[in-house]
């Protein structure tokens, strides 16, 4: 059980450091080409959110497999990890989206 927790914290701040890294190197981008960096900000993250979820949980097709897999034989604990994983680099994603719609000034 430590190593699913483990690996599910470390997929939350992968997802999270994606959607925070990306959106202010496009706000840092935004300012060298004399663009608005706040509007650049907030459509970077919301763009980053699905491959943040996608680069948190590997980037491939294989979760999905094992989900398909297991639940085909039975196997509920697999599923229920992998969704879980799923959920909490959704999380990251998310929390990481609005913090950038805080630093924006966007009311939440």
């Amino acid at each position: 059980m430590n190593v699913f927790l483990s690996k599910t914290a470390v997929d939350f701040f992968i997802a999270f450091g994606v959607v925070i890294g990306g959106a202010l190197l496009a706000g840092v981008g935004s300012v060298l080409v004399l663009q608005a960096p706040g509007t650049v900000m907030l459509e970077t993250a919301a763009k980053l959110k699905i491959w943040a979820i996608v680069a948190a949980v590997g980037g491939t097709i294989d979760p999905m497999r094992v989900i398909e897999s297991n639940m085909l034989e039975g196997h509920l604990s697999p599923v229920v990890q992998q969704v879980s994983i799923i959920i909490t680099a959704f999380l990251g994603a998310h929390m990481g989206t609005e913090l950038i719609k805080m630093i924006c000034g966007e009311v939440l």
